[in-house]
């Protein structure tokens, strides 16, 4: 028996103990949740606040007044429930490494050394790029899509009527939410081509020939994920054509190092049969 098949071995375990890592790993990920969000809705206002100053940014682009970044709330209710989502949103950001090693612990015992030190720079790179992307949405994407609204408004006179943006606070936050978390999955791009190169599944080859189709979904996915203006859409779309050829370039690497490692042993095997 090999030493790959003897930590399988000692890894195993009958059902009833995965179930009970299983559950508690998810207390520990649940309660990590929990503590997040108690915390982020004690400062949910001050959160809210922070994710309407792009709005601001972009009053500033169209040349407006930043006191006239007013928000309303037409129920009663509304404001509330929105610092409540504010809260969720906060704590699963807050919680997800806690999160994310729960996984990692519970699925770790079950794969070799070598496939377990692979995992772990991509559980690494997968936070770092989602908040990358949350970045970009936050410091450009917001304050232009908003930029782009506000360019809508009439002041009124000449036979127009005046016709002024006043957002309500649940859509704008729906708005920032649904960019952020559309621009941070497309981020994870460069990690799930990668694992699925190292697993065998994808090769760069693939990638190339597919890429014309790639170019087709990203401007889909772009119309499906983001409100249906074209900045917001295009926004979208040429990051994701990016982080595709991004893709590409590291399936070569990838498939570069392999050949290598895979030449180096092969030289190794035939030096110990020649001696």
């Amino acid at each position: 028996m090999t030493s790959e098949e003897d930590e399988i071995e000692q890894s195993s375990a009958p059902l009833i103990e995965h179930l009970i890592e299983l559950r508690r790993r998810l207390i520990w990920a649940i309660l990590a949740f929990f503590v997040a969000f108690v915390l982020c809705f004690a400062f949910a206002k001050q959160l809210f606040n922070f994710l309407v100053i792009p709005y601001q940014w972009a009053l500033d682009w169209a040349g407006m007044d930043r006191s006239k970044a007013e928000l309303i709330y037409t129920a009663p209710q509304e404001f509330f429930f929105t610092q409540v989502k504010v809260a969720m949103f906060g704590g699963v950001v807050l919680a997800f490494p806690v999160i994310a090693s729960q996984i990692y612990k519970f699925v770790a015992p079950g794969l070799y050394k070598h496939e377990r030190m692979a995992f772990l720079p991509f559980l690494v790179a997968s936070p770092i790029l989602f908040l990358l992307g949350g970045a970009l949405v936050y410091g450009f994407f917001t304050p232009m899509v908003m930029w782009f609204f506000l360019a809508m408004q009439q002041t009124g006179g000449a036979g127009e009527v005046q016709i002024s943006l006043l957002p309500k606070v649940s859509e704008y936050l729906s708005l920032i939410m649904t960019l952020i978390f559309a621009f941070g999955l497309v981020f994870q791009l460069p990690v799930v081509s990668s694992l699925l190169v190292r697993a065998g599944l994808l090769s760069s080859e693939a990638l190339k020939e597919k890429r014309k189709y790639a170019i087709v979904i990203a401007f889909v996915v772009a119309a499906v994920l983001t409100p249906p203006d074209p900045v917001s859409q295009i926004g979208l779309a040429l990051p994701t054509i990016l982080l595709y050829e991004i893709s590409i370039w590291t399936a070569r690497m990838i498939e570069r190092k392999r050949a290598l490692a895979e030449a180096e042993k092969s030289s190794a095997g035939n030096i110990s049969s020649a001696s």
